[in-house]
């Protein structure tokens, strides 16, 4: 049994609400933030990711990051740029990016559920990364973000989402991106209690994205004071809940900077042990599990991986990123650990082939691989399991957006 709260959201003003909201604070490097917020000073990447607005002696600092932060949301309140709803909602957020629609329900959970492990992850999260987000929550006041979360579709809360979604809604309008963004308010308190409960039946819940968001706000839970009230907002996490069968999963990429002292010709003969090639590959993507495509030197490959790596009559078969680390990254290239490794970069699918022809193609990078993605069933079998994903296993799309809705510690 999960329990599922409204709250007051802070929120944009209408007339700021193309300007505000921006995509998670780990998409853009400190460069495209610093650029972006050159572009709009109205932007929340000034709360989300305030150290690029630090010189970069002192960049590294959380504390100060997050001093700035502060400093950020409390003139975009003191500039009537965001305003708190007066009464507790739950908030339906609908995402359309081309002929694909999820919809959720911005809400807050307890970070009891969290540690009770009814918020199931699959990644493993950075420690230093994890502190940085909790002296950003815990010295800014609020979540600023949400934590991206799936759960098993259920129709009782699709029926009473489907009540509010034909009226007027609150915000309607389109990203930079092209994605559509539409949010309704629920706070009438029957229909509040109602949802309340249909969510109360839900088991469990499955971290798709925003792991170190929700490891951070249960760390600033435990820094309350032993004489607080038995639940204070402090206890609580911000989260997009949305139900798993409209969520989509992207490919996530990998482009590495050299071929570790192989040869062109010696490398193709390594692969051949474990997958066949196929050259010509025109499309760069992948259209079905166990195959890759291989970017380098101006040409794209195709690799299907050979039965034995996989274990065709396996109800167990390793994921397609395990695959490529386990015999292509690891063992040739040298990649013991993606997370730390500075050898290799990461490029979310909804960039498409092209972006990794122009990482090879500038030189920055040697060779790009392009991956299959994994099922929802997958990663939530595997969190299920107790296991965890290689990391950078998924690329979820579209992407929530940090600045529409923030949880106040202290509202």
């Amino acid at each position: 049994m999960a329990l599922v709260f409204p709250f007051r959201a802070l929120r944009p003003r209408a007339e700021f609400v193309c300007k505000v909201p921006t995509l998670p604070y780990d998409v853009f490097s400190l460069e495209e933030a610093r650029d972006q917020i050159a572009k709009n000073p109205f932007s929340f990447l000034r709360i989300e990711k305030a150290q690029c607005e630090l010189p970069d002696s002192i960049v590294e600092s959380d504390e100060k990051a997050a001093k700035k932060a502060r400093e950020n949301l409390n003139r975009f309140r003191a500039e009537k740029i965001f305003f708190q709803d007066e009464s507790e909602s739950f908030y339906i957020y609908r995402q359309q990016a081309r002929d694909h629609v999820q919809t959720g329900i911005a809400a807050c959970l307890s970070t009891r559920e969290y540690r009770a492990g009814r918020i199931k992850t699959h990644e493993l999260t950075l420690a230093g990364k994890e502190r940085e987000r909790m002296v950003h929550i815990n010295s800014v006041g609020a979540h600023t973000g949400p934590v991206f979360l799936v759960y098993r579709g259920r129709r009782e809360i699709d029926d009473l989402v489907s009540q509010f979604v034909i009226k007027d809604p609150e915000y309607d309008f389109i990203a930079d991106d092209g994605v559509r963004h539409t949010v309704w308010m629920i706070n009438e308190t029957q229909a509040v209690q109602s949802l309340k409960d249909a969510f109360s039946l839900v088991e469990t819940f499955y971290v798709a994205d925003g792991h170190h968001r929700a490891a951070a706000a249960a760390q600033v839970a435990e820094l309350k004071v032993s004489g607080d009230a038995e639940r204070t907002e402090r206890d609580l996490m911000l989260a997009v809940l949305v139900p798993h069968d409209q969520v989509k999963i992207l490919g996530y990429n990998r482009v590495v900077r050299d071929l570790n002292g192989f040869s062109r010709g010696t490398f193709l003969d390594q692969i051949e042990k474990k997958f066949s090639i196929a050259r010509h590959f025109k499309s760069g993507l992948p259209e079905r599990p166990r195959d890759f495509g291989m970017y380098f030197d101006g040409e794209w490959f195709l690799l299907s991986a050979r039965p034995e790596l996989f274990g065709i009559d396996s109800p167990h078969r390793p994921l397609d990123v395990s695959i490529l680390q386990d015999h292509i990254l690891g063992p040739m290239l040298g990649i013991r650990d993606p997370r730390t490794d500075r050898r290799i970069g990461f490029i979310g699918g909804a960039k498409g082939a092209s972006a990794l022809e122009r990482a090879v193609d500038k030189g920055d990078f040697k060779i790009a691989f392009s991956l299959y993605p994994p099922t929802i069933e997958e990663m939530m079998a595997i969190a299920d399991a107790g296991g965890i994903m290689p990391p950078k296993s998924t690329w979820f799309e579209p992407k929530l957006l940090s600045g529409l809705f923030v949880h106040l510690l202290d509202s």
